[in-house]
């Protein structure tokens, strides 16, 4: 398979992540067949792309003639034949490894021979998922973050058997769509951006465990701290520009003294016993009833929008 010879991507899966990657595609102009097992997925699918449409036009990031474009270049079917002609298949169907290895043996049976598979799994591994493949070389983990219409990032993760070239079409591939690919070179569980993600969670618990915080203030810490820095200079960016000799310095007292813990935190096991899950259930580390989720939802995309167009702006 050739880049310039991709024209029509497959996306398996119709929740949140595979509308978001239909439009995305759909955008650019490729032809996009989204399906799954219901026909109720599939009309919520639609509903999801026209709210991802309405969003960036709102948000001055989109004109009306793309969106219309976008709605004719996405078709719907219940059916797997309909990747027959595809030329990229993406799954982000349930997070089940023998969910996910089901449907790339069934895939793989009646697809193009020269198709690119690739999983948006959020950490399972590539190689395991790809396990009961024939040709293992043509897939990839190909993991965009939530929302994707919105974040830029895309992490690229090799399997035991993804070859070279897979690599290097879906490398220029995630360009063209105007998102940020990374590769990550070794099947590891979470990859990159959610074992950074993870460590730092992981750490945020720890402090409000042992009352150095309130819930309020680790929040207000990271986003006034090191969390201003992030979207600018990585953590690697940051300590070359703050000295090596300073970072090792402090690096060689304080690592003693962060979390170790290899299961998830009490804290975090007692929300979860009580189902106080986050917005999904209106109550988690904060209050969300009386209307506070939906606040909190459109509070978090109106900023997001913005790096967004600071980001479109610096190219």
């Amino acid at each position: 398979m050739k880049l310039e010879n991709i024209k029509k991507i497959g996306i398996a899966g119709a929740g949140t992540m595979g509308s978001g990657i239909a439009q995305i595609f759909a955008r650019k102009g490729y032809k996009v067949i989204v399906t799954d097992i219901k026909e109720e997925f599939l009309e919520n699918s639609k509903k999801l792309v026209l709210i991802f449409n309405s969003s960036l036009i709102e948000e001055g990031l989109m004109i009306e003639s793309e969106a219309k474009n976008i709605l004719k270049n996405i078709n719907y079917s219940l059916d797997k034949e309909a990747f027959l002609d595809c030329d990229v298949i993406i799954e982000a169907i349930i997070e089940k490894m023998d969910i996910k290895q089901q449907f790339w043996r069934e895939v793989e049976e009646i697809v193009k021979t020269d198709a690119i598979f690739a999983t948006n799994t959020s950490g399972l591994s590539i190689t395991e998922i790809s396990k009961k493949l024939k040709n293992k070389r043509r897939f990839i983990g190909m993991h965009f973050w939530n929302p994707p219409h919105i974040i830029p990032l895309v992490e690229l993760i090799r399997g035991e058997g993804t070859k070279d070239e897979t690599v290097n079409i879906l490398l220029e591939l995630v360009k063209r769509i105007d998102k940020q690919p990374v590769i990550v070179q070794k099947d590891a569980p979470g990859f990159i951006g959610n074992r950074i993600q993870f460590a730092v969670f992981r750490e945020a618990l720890n402090i409000i465990e042992e009352g150095i915080a309130t819930v309020e203030d680790v929040d207000r810490a990271m986003k006034y701290g090191p969390g201003f820095r992030y979207p600018i200079i990585g953590p690697l960016e940051t300590a070359d520009l703050g000295g090596l000799d300073t970072f090792y310095y402090i690096s060689s007292y304080l690592f003693n003294n962060l979390s170790h813990v290899k299961e998830p935190q009490e804290i975090l096991k007692n929300l979860m016993e009580n189902n106080q899950l986050g917005v999904k259930s209106k109550k988690g580390f904060y209050d969300y009833t009386e209307g506070k989720d939906e606040e909190a939802i459109k509070r978090r995309d109106k900023m997001f929008f913005k790096m967004l167009k600071h980001i479109h702006s610096f190219r």
